[in-house]
């Protein structure tokens, strides 16, 4: 559905985008994760032909976007963070307008209009004026307007930014129902949204991709925790000298235990805790606790952040 290929944008002396490439497939959902400047709003402003690249190549649907930039955007349904709402038009006033501008045949509109709605749960509220409506309801109405034509792609920016819990919630459900029937690239600064909603994750650090996984992929680790009644001698000197280790760290449980992080060399990749529990139990120590550890997304957004470029 996506293929950027060396794509690379700058405004003066900042690069916002360095020589990026990736796909995504038809019925992904893709989180575009990155810090403020990171090119998120950027990399979408491209892939929407509202801004034009300085090299590579972006293709939607197999459709060149700068060069078929109409048949581009009628494919694709955009929110962008602050939507492009009339305050003073009623809902239903509002998406007819927008039917009209995506040039929507009078023939298929009721149906769109009724799919839309009733999709972003807005049944209620098509008499009121959308200055009337809480930001959740604003959302909804931006979500409604970019899904009335059925497009194939999603691209959403910051959908549930000033939300409340429940909205919160509320819009991740509807994101997930949407991506049925469409692909979604979604760009968020909350960690657990894209827990939530995504199958994949994108992470934009300084103008360029430093992770493209699936989120289960990402998560993966051979690290291990250990956890002891008491720490004995030599236990972290007895750790170090397992195969494949490539370093120990002691912290405390959530209880107050000794705990021994271990963390696996990388290019050995086997899991460590078979071979942790063999020496547990040769050295008699007292075991409350062991078990692999796998990463979180904010431990993996983190590491990234952290590292040297």
């Amino acid at each position: 559905m996506i293929e950027v290929s060396h794509l690379s944008k700058s405004y003066g002396d900042i690069e916002a985008l360095r020589d990026i490439s990736f796909r995504i497939e038809q019925g992904e959902i893709v989180g575009l994760l990155g810090p403020n400047g990171a090119g998120k709003t950027t990399l979408m402003k491209i892939l929407t032909g509202f801004l034009q690249a300085d090299a590579g190549e972006a293709r939607i649907a197999g459709l060149d976007v700068l060069d078929q930039r109409r048949q581009v955007q009628e494919l694709i349904g955009y929110l962008p963070e602050n939507a492009p709402l009339y305050r003073d038009l009623s809902v239903q006033a509002y998406l007819k307008m927008m039917a009209d501008l995506r040039q929507l045949p009078a023939e298929t509109f009721p149906a769109r209009f009724s799919e839309a709605v009733h999709a972003a749960g807005l049944e209620e509220m098509l008499a009121r004026p959308i200055g009337q409506l809480s930001k959740g309801f604003r959302q909804r109405v931006g979500i409604a307007q970019a899904i009335l034509h059925q497009p194939q792609l999603l691209i959403l920016d910051e959908p549930t930014v000033g939300l409340d819990p429940t909205q919160i919630v509320e819009i991740r459900h509807l994101i997930r129902r949407l991506a049925q029937r469409a692909t979604v690239l979604l760009s968020t600064h909350i960690l657990p949204e894209v827990e939530q909603v995504c199958d994949r994750v994108i992470i934009l650090m300084h103008g360029e991709i430093r992770a493209d996984a699936r989120l289960a992929d990402l998560a993966a680790s051979a690290d291990a925790l250990l956890v002891l009644q008491n720490a004995g001698p030599g236990v972290e000197t007895a750790l170090r000298q397992l195969p494949g280790v490539r370093a120990v760290q002691t912290e405390r449980s959530a209880d107050g235990f000794p705990a021994y992080r271990v963390i696996a060399d990388q290019e050995a990749g086997a899991d460590l805790a078979p071979a942790i529990y063999e020496l547990a139990r040769g050295q008699a120590w007292p075991l409350r606790e062991l078990r692999r550890d796998a990463r979180t997304l904010e431990t993996v957004f983190n590491e990234l952040a952290t590292a040297g470029f």
